[in-house]
């Protein structure tokens, strides 16, 4: 029997069969996926084949279809393994706020490599605009200005008053969409506005599970109202070069890896070879600081002490 894994609570994954019925299941002991060290061997957006148990409410994972694609971060417990955040997506969209609270351009910076190394598409959003000074908006507006550069789309919203929706709600019919970004940036209430059962629905599963010990863990496949799904997850502290080498990193900073090709070196880390073309591009403002900032702390990642920060 075929499914999709809509829902993940630690032990215990939901599948979604392609008649529509529901079945708890777990992972076979003995299964385990091929070239990949993590933490969890299957997640929400999984394409799964089940077996049922006797009891005819729960099964067994057997097997896994091949994924289109995946992304991952850095596990928070055992740090040379990963933890696969969802699978099978057609977009990112990472909430952002610039204030309220503020969401680092680190941060932001290592999110859209890892989604680049994973070929994933991104859409930055930008929340709250409602709270922002003026100020903050002049900041956002050069923010936004950056990255639409590099040819990421932005947008702005205000999940709270429903301000600027319109357009995602036309961005996200037909995708399988994974909803990203800090704690506290809005990811909820926009979740709720865009799928109003969606809050009664958490609830029921946080009483039916006991969510509460599984914070780092859960996460939710919704069907959007208009076509389409987006995959909930918790907050996320920091992304990581897990499984990329160092003179790799540079290939996912879209300007750098451009740049960087007429570099004298194939090899170049853009650090302090002769002939590197991405570190006069930095000083003559070509490649903007901050983004050579989260360059460099990516490959500063060998330092395993850098995980355990938020960023």
């Amino acid at each position: 029997m075929t499914g999709i894994i809509i829902r993940n609570t630690g032990s215990w994954y939901t599948v979604r069969t392609d008649g529509g019925q529901l079945f708890d299941c777990k992972v076979k002991g003995n299964f385990r996926l091929k070239g990949i060290r993590s933490t969890n061997p299957v997640a929400v957006g999984d394409i799964v084949n089940i077996s049922l148990q006797p009891d005819g409410a729960t099964g067994l994972i057997e097997s896994i279809e091949e994924r289109k694609n995946y992304i991952i971060r850095k596990a928070s417990n055992l740090s040379k393994q990963s933890h696969i955040i969802a699978s099978n997506l057609d977009l990112a969209l990472l909430i952002v706020t610039v204030a309220h609270p503020e969401t680092s351009t680190t941060f932001i910076d290592r999110f859209l490599a890892s989604a680049e190394a994973y070929r994933i598409p991104v859409c930055i959003l930008f929340n709250k605009v409602d709270l922002l000074d003026e100020d903050e908006r002049r900041y956002l507006d050069n923010i936004a200005y950056l990255y639409d550069a590099l040819g990421y789309n932005c947008m702005k919203c205000s999940a709270r008053t429903g301000e600027g929706l319109d357009g995602l709600t036309t961005l996200l019919k037909d995708k399988v969409t994974l909803l990203s970004g800090n704690s506290g940036v809005g990811k909820s209430t926009l979740l709720n506005r865009l799928i109003p059962e969606a809050q009664v629905k958490i609830a029921e599963i946080s009483a039916a599970h006991d969510t509460g010990q599984h914070t780092t863990t859960f996460s939710q496949l919704f069907d959007l109202p208009t076509g389409g799904s987006i995959i909930d997850t918790p907050g996320i502290k920091g992304f990581g070069t897990f499984d990329i080498e160092r003179t790799e990193v540079g290939h996912y900073f879209r300007e750098i890896f451009q740049i960087g090709q007429d570099c004298r070196y194939s090899d170049c880390t853009h650090t302090h070879e002769p002939g590197c073309a991405v570190l006069p591009a930095v000083e003559n403002h070509r490649i903007a600081l901050s983004r050579y900032q989260s360059y460099l702390s990516m490959l500063d990642d060998k330092d395993e002490q850098k995980y355990r920060q938020g960023y």
